[in-house]
């Protein structure tokens, strides 16, 4: 029965997609398009590759969680019904971007959307893959149909786009194989940074990538960094950010872009909402929001800040998960905020129709007894935040995980102004 629905669906999806281009005449087709899928970085990496083409006076537009651009003008179409949406309101989308006379468009290309088909028959340019860490497996229901399901996006190239994909990635590789797209891999040239075992591809370095970097410096100052032998630096923090630094320049290159130019627009080129966004208080404390909201993003946010911080300083970590949604990730996420903050504090994200002390209980599952006494466990957001504000001293970091750019808290159906970025300043300021 659940295939026959399933193909219904995809029938139903086929059907809006020829409406769609009869309607609007297949405007994708006068777009070069490149799609940016993986688990994180999709959103840092396709909103930087857009400002850096608009700063290089590119007409270009921009597809993502956090909002949809044409040219520098947000689109508000009442069209957000996902990361991708779907076929009828891209090609509507697509249109409006070809009337603002956009060359380039730069876009998330979600999982959801690779297997509901919301992005077949578009000829992309030129393709990212970022990374695959477990999320959405209440929807995948495995780790294989999640990567099987965005390998879909690489075999759907044509042979005169482009492919690059993380060869640092344990999926980096195969996400690649048997695909017609010509293939390009960029990565850090640290020693466990390696292949994972696969044999290197003839070309830069001598780990055979076509675009190798080194981290040459990273504190919260920013990054600096060497891509292929140039230098270039930047204010984003992180190595995770230094990935999907790495990925807009290499596709900048790919694309024929200047890449000294490329290489000063990244210097002070700022990162999307809710994607590591800092600020520090009059009393000293730094306030640090972002999106993470899956185990990885998690651990790389919390593994950055404790690289970077001051000696004495304590982390202090305010973070949830999602209701009706991947269960299985609780306990995971719950572990690595105990183990890599120094103050937990577990409370709600968007509980939706669950008990929020119900998800708050499952992400302590795997814990030690003496990770479970320091944890705070407080439901109300606002109040686990001016709790966090409370802890803190000079020099501490308070990092809100998990909200990013949402400016809503969905909780049993009703979505109620909520901004983690706003609570924050105004507990701490």
């Amino acid at each position: 029965m659940k295939k026959i629905v399933k193909k219904l669906k995809t029938i139903k999806w086929q059907i809006k997609s020829e409406v769609a281009k009869y309607r609007y005449g297949n405007p994708a087709s006068k777009l070069k398009i490149v799609g940016v899928t993986g688990t994180n970085g999709k959103t840092t990496t396709a909103t930087l590759l857009y400002r850096t083409a608009i700063a290089l006076g590119h007409k270009a537009g921009f597809i993502g969680t956090t909002n949809i651009m044409s040219n520098e003008k947000e689109l508000k179409m009442d069209l957000r019904t996902s990361t991708t949406p779907d076929k009828m309101a891209l090609t509507k989308i697509f249109a409006e971007m070809v009337k603002d006379n956009c060359e380039y468009v730069f876009m998330e290309v979600s999982s959801h959307a690779l297997d509901q088909k919301r992005v077949a028959g578009i000829n992309f340019v030129g393709g990212i893959f970022t990374n695959l860490t477990q999320d959405h497996l209440d929807y995948h229901k495995s780790m294989e149909n999640y990567f099987l399901t965005k390998k879909k996006f690489f075999q759907m190239l044509p042979a005169s786009a482009f492919a690059l994909s993380n060869a640092d990635e344990e999926h980096g590789l195969m996400m690649t194989e048997g695909i017609k797209a010509k293939k390009y891999f960029y990565g850090f040239d640290s020693p466990e940074t390696r292949f994972r075992g696969n044999s290197p591809k003839p070309g830069f370095g001598e780990r055979g990538l076509d675009f190798e970097a080194t981290i040459l410096n990273l504190d919260f100052n920013g990054l600096e960094l060497l891509f292929n032998m140039e230098h270039v630096k930047s204010n984003l923090l992180g190595k995770f950010n230094a990935y999907n630094l790495l990925a807009v320049w290499s596709a900048c290159k790919l694309l024929g872009f200047d890449i000294h130019e490329v290489a000063k627009i990244l210097e002070n080129i700022e990162p999307p909402t809710g994607r590591f966004q800092h600020f520090v208080s009059d009393s000293g404390v730094m306030g640090i929001v972002d999106y993470a909201h899956s185990p990885d993003s998690l651990e790389k946010v919390l593994k950055t800040i404790n690289e970077i911080k001051e000696k004495n300083a304590k982390v202090i970590c305010v973070f949830g998960c999602g209701g009706d949604r991947d269960p299985l990730k609780r306990r995971i996420m719950g572990k690595i905020g105990a183990t890599l903050s120094d103050i937990p504090i577990f409370t709600s994200d968007n509980p939706r129709n669950e008990d929020p002390e119900k998800i708050i209980a499952e992400m302590k599952t795997d814990l030690s007894m003496a990770e479970v006494a320091k944890i705070k466990s407080i439901a109300n957001r606002r109040e686990a935040i001016q709790e966090a504000v409370k802890l803190a001293g000079k020099g501490d970091i308070i990092l809100l995980a998990g909200k990013g750019h949402e400016d809503y808290q969905e909780i049993k159906g009703v979505k109620n102004h909520f901004d983690d970025m706003e609570e924050l300043k105004k507990a701490l300021c």
